[in-house]
């Protein structure tokens, strides 16, 4: 089983708030005691972070689900519970993070250090010292703590390479990024040995050096998912410098000239601006062949084997992506990310209830003790001043017609 996972799914759920306590003071003497519940704890939010020291989604596969810790209760005598600690996971540089059912793009964690919201904890709740006032002398209510939020998303990871060699299976990059890099794929005599990216740095002196990867074979129709298709082309997508690799000896009967004319149409399909993007056409097994033999123009041909021409292809390619590093502010990209308004809207769902929409709206009804009439007015009462029963009047609501805020449903009533 490959130790290489470039795409997984991820359940990031924060932790739940603690609740607030209702406690009154007891002292001698003094009968009627003031309210002195402390407030719950903030639960552990989720955060996304790129790090260079984790290269695939592996850790993922098997055990997708991410949870951060619930804070603690509050208790009597004004002791406040504890904030849970958010809970870090750390992915590699170039991970996307999709929504999982419409595959818009949430963020891009392109950098190491680069950090992304994906699980927000819950808000403690307050005690109820925090509810006295000139009209409430003894609240016997408090807040719930409130729930973390709890997503699905899709993760996929774009490699990030300064060349991206493209060209068909057994065309030798396996051969090619082992000889001029550190990196050890597996190399054999048939179709797609290569089953993972295989990253290489490439050193051209003491004082230059670039990152290669080895994207596994392409053949013709890869953009629509034939062989390892659409599974690897998103790696491309980064690369400042293409590398076509051709083999001259004619891959599978495939003439060096049809191949080039292949992969370039793979992957304008994919991505047309790919073609755009600084290349460099390379024959393989130049050893094999004489010149008059390659049937194709080439700006180099090489011999992994017997290293010829590989030193001048290296510090071509070595120029190529010392130009795109000083005109690519690209890869400063960052994120998306859509936060939610604290707007209160309403919808009409199928049945025909009103539906409210707005963070704090659903957050009063999430945080209150449904079942203290004391805690439902004091609920009744924010709504109200955050304008939720103006904007379902606006709505056309009528007496009787049921409304649902979160979790929580009710028949509205003139008297609101």
């Amino acid at each position: 089983m490959s130790n290489f996972v470039d795409e997984t799914n991820l359940c990031a759920r924060g932790g739940d708030g603690g609740a607030g306590c209702v406690s009154f003071r007891r002292e001698a003497h003094v009968p009627l005691g003031g309210p002195n519940g402390g407030d719950g704890g903030s639960g552990a939010s989720v955060w996304l972070e790129a790090d260079s020291n984790v290269a695939s989604l592996l850790a993922f596969r098997d055990h997708p689900h991410r949870i951060g810790e619930s804070g603690t209760h509050g208790q009597g005598s004004g002791k406040h519970g504890k904030t849970a600690t958010d809970l870090t996971v750390k992915v590699p540089e170039g991970t996307v993070v999709k929504h999982h059912t419409t595959g818009e793009v949430l963020a891009e964690l392109n950098h190491a250090g680069e950090r992304w919201l994906a699980a927000p904890g819950g808000e403690g709740g307050k005690g109820n010292a925090r509810f006295l006032s000139n009209k409430r002398r003894a609240p016997a209510f408090a807040e719930q703590g409130e729930r973390g939020v709890e997503q699905w998303f899709r993760l996929e990871l774009r490699l990030f390479a300064d060349v991206a060699l493209v060209g068909f299976p057994n065309a030798g990059k396996s051969t090619l990024i082992s000889r001029v890099s550190a990196a050890k794929p597996k190399i054999a005599d048939y179709p797609f040995t290569t089953l993972v990216p295989n990253l290489g740095v490439v050193r051209v002196d003491d004082n230059n050096e670039f990152v290669m990867a080895d994207i596994p074979g392409l053949i013709e129709g890869a953009s629509e998912g034939t062989g390892l298709g659409l599974q690897f082309l998103r790696h491309v997508e980064r690369a400042r410098v293409l590398l076509y690799l051709l083999d001259l000896t004619a891959v599978d009967g495939q003439s060096p000239a049809e191949q080039l004319r292949i992969l370039r149409h793979e992957l304008g399909e994919y991505k047309p601006e790919l073609l755009e993007r600084p290349s460099v056409v390379v024959g393989s097994k130049a050893d094999v062949l004489r010149p008059e033999d390659w049937e194709v123009d080439v700006d180099f041909a090489i011999s992994s084997v017997t290293g010829e021409n590989l030193q001048p292809l290296l510090w071509r390619l070595h120029g190529l992506v010392t130009e795109t590093q000083e005109n690519d502010d690209e890869y400063d990209e960052f994120i998306i990310h859509r936060p939610m308004s604290d707007t209160v809207t309403i919808s009409r769902e199928d049945d025909g209830a009103y539906r409210v929409h707005g963070r704090e709206a659903e957050r009063s009804v999430a945080l209150s003790d449904l079942t203290n009439w004391d805690a439902i007015n004091y609920m009744q009462g924010k709504l109200d001043k955050l304008g939720v029963y103006r904007a379902l009047r606006k709505a056309g609501i009528r007496e009787g017609d049921e409304v649902r805020i979160g979790d929580f449903a009710f028949d509205y009533q003139e008297d609101q």
